[in-house]
């Protein structure tokens, strides 16, 4: 075991994994409460087409999927609420970006380990480059969240009554929607697109189990995430199942037992659903 740590390889998939589950939770947060998890899925799905096309240039596959993805999240974050009700426009422009991705693919079919890599993620391919780009990422957008902490918060709460008291909520929404393009790009590079939700949305919702207070939330769900990145780091090593499912399950079991303790410890509190942000429960954690 101890061996094993000494590794390149080992190395740069627990400092990968660290960098990315940080970010990864604290941007959560943010989707959750925005209720954006469509929006999240909808990149990650632009991403793979992204990486192909990297893939087919022989340049790096996250380079590409942060370009595809950044464009993507400008373009949504640009149209606003002129995206809702337009779900099979939306949907079309989806599948179009996975059959291109399909076509880069078959343009360049000894990518076929990459795309592997992106579906499912290949954390224990992470190269010394990869993580140095992780890194320099991670801290831009943790120091742009930094910045905007409150004001996206009172706009992620109640977009209205920020947007009377002159708080940006466009340029808001289209920064956060750069922001969270990044961090989709960094995370594929652990769990694949198609586990996504796994260090996303996973620790974000479980931590709005346990506690209302945004700063608690937020730090329960870094927690959280690490713990499932470096779990699942740990338990492949030992097993002879893949990275991304070991991270998907714990997610999942910590999910599904985040909502029983919130119903055990927490039965007469009202959860406020996060779309509605006029509630007063939800005003309340801006002063907690």
């Amino acid at each position: 075991m101890i061996t094993l740590l000494h590794q390149a390889f080992i190395q740069n998939a627990f400092l990968a994994g660290t960098i990315i589950g940080i970010v990864s939770a604290i941007v959560g947060y943010f989707v959750v409460l925005r209720a954006q998890s469509f929006a999240a899925e909808s990149l990650t799905d632009i991403g793979f087409a992204g990486a192909t096309g990297a893939a087919l240039l022989g340049v790096s596959s996250l380079l590409g999927m942060i370009i595809f993805t950044l464009i993507a999240a400008f373009s949504m974050g640009a149209l606003g609420k002129r995206l809702q009700g337009r779900d099979i426009e939306v949907g079309m422009i989806l599948s179009f970006a996975l059959g291109l991705g399909v076509l880069f693919l078959h343009l360049y079919t000894s990518s076929s380990t990459e795309a592997i890599g992106v579906l499912f993620g290949s954390i224990l391919s992470v190269t010394g480059f990869d993580v140095l780009l992780t890194l320099i990422f991670g801290i831009v957008i943790l120091c742009i969240l930094a910045f905007l902490y409150r004001p996206l918060l009172f706009s992620s709460i109640d977009p209205e009554v920020a947007q009377a008291r002159g708080v940006p909520v466009s340029l808001l929404s289209i920064v956060f929607m750069l922001l969270l393009a990044v961090t989709i790009a960094e995370a594929i590079q652990v769990v694949g697109i198609l586990l996504i939700f796994a260090l996303l949305i996973a620790p974000a919702a479980a931590a709005q189990h346990i506690t209302k207070k945004p700063s608690s939330a937020i730090l329960i769900s870094v927690v959280l995430s690490l713990f499932f990145t470096w779990g699942g780091l740990l338990l492949a090593l030992f097993g002879q199942f893949p990275v991304s499912f070991y991270i998907a399950t714990l997610a999942s079991l910590t999910y599904f037992i985040s909502i029983t303790w919130g119903h055990r410890f927490f039965p007469h509190t009202y959860h406020a659903p996060l779309h509605a942000p006029k509630h007063i429960e939800q005003k309340s954690t801006l002063h907690e």
